[in-house]
């Protein structure tokens, strides 16, 4: 008990630590005033706005695009500052504001030609909401988490993928659905194995047939299989458990095709054995 405080304390401290000299250099380098860019033409707003982004100063480059905008409605770069308005958002960590200024580029520009990246980058911040400093670090299982920002997520890419199919964001985008759909499936294993923990086998079994039902084709079918095979049996439902085993050994004779946590590193496993995720 000792150690997993002393464990615990370490995981907390570096959390507080480093995100507050992340605050600390923003404080000193991103607190510019507007009232100093008053007399920077159009270009020059643009040029050190890409150049604070670029540098990591998002802030910084949030507001001289905001200022751009602003002084430059319909000037040569406002459309782009808008886009970059987003960007930076997103990468500041301010996930409502990112979507927000993406909605805003997506109803003011519908037929501007990057477009396609407002809605990409939706999907983007949504695939990466609620992602802070621990989980960057130490690798968590996201799928044991609330699925609704995966959902919107997925929900997101598959827009894109309807309005723009030629998008030169499809390949990653629709990458990244597959990562989300295993991992809603995950989910969903995650909740049929509370249930059967705690003797609930009804919806032990609702929850894995989701699975099998509507998440086909994702690496979570033969965990799923393998609740339905144990709910039923406690259950005293023998033939549909000996059905559940019949379609396991079909599909998976040699046991599931992906380990379900595949590859774990080293801070994985510590991540593991201290327990958080359970």
């Amino acid at each position: 008990m000792r150690l997993f405080l002393v464990k615990f304390l370490l995981v907390i401290t570096l959390g507080l630590l480093l995100p507050g000299c992340e605050t600390l250099k923003n404080f000193n380098l991103e607190s510019t005033s507007t009232d100093e860019y008053k007399d920077w033409s159009e270009e020059k707003l643009h040029t050190s706005a890409k150049e604070a982004m670029d540098d990591g100063y998002y802030q910084k480059a949030i507001k001289m695009y905001e200022t751009l905008e602003s002084r430059f409605p319909f000037g040569e770069y406002a459309a782009q500052a808008q886009l970059n308005i987003a960007y930076a958002y997103y990468k500041n960590d301010d996930s409502e504001a990112a979507i927000a200024a993406a909605e805003r580029f997506i109803k003011i520009h519908p037929r501007n030609p990057s477009v396609d990246y407002a809605y990409y980058l939706k999907g983007l911040v949504n695939y990466n909401r609620d992602i802070g400093f621990l989980e960057r670090f130490l690798p968590t299982d996201t799928s044991q988490r609330d699925p609704g920002s995966a959902r919107d997520a997925y929900n997101n890419f598959q827009e894109l993928l309807s309005r723009f199919p030629d998008s030169q964001y499809i390949p990653d985008a629709q990458q990244r659905m597959i990562a989300l759909r295993n991992n809603m499936a995950m989910h969903e294993v995650h909740a049929a194995r509370f249930y059967l923990r705690r003797k609930a086998y009804v919806a032990a079994v609702n929850r894995a047939s989701e699975v099998v039902n509507n998440y086909q084709r994702t690496t979570a079918v033969p965990f799923a299989l393998e609740v339905m095979i144990e709910a039923y049996k406690k259950l005293g439902m023998e033939t549909l458990a000996n059905n559940a085993s019949r379609v396991y050994e079909l599909n998976f004779p040699d046991g599931p095709p992906v380990p379900e946590r595949e590859n774990r590193t080293m801070a994985g496993k510590v991540w593991d054995f201290i327990g958080f995720d359970k």
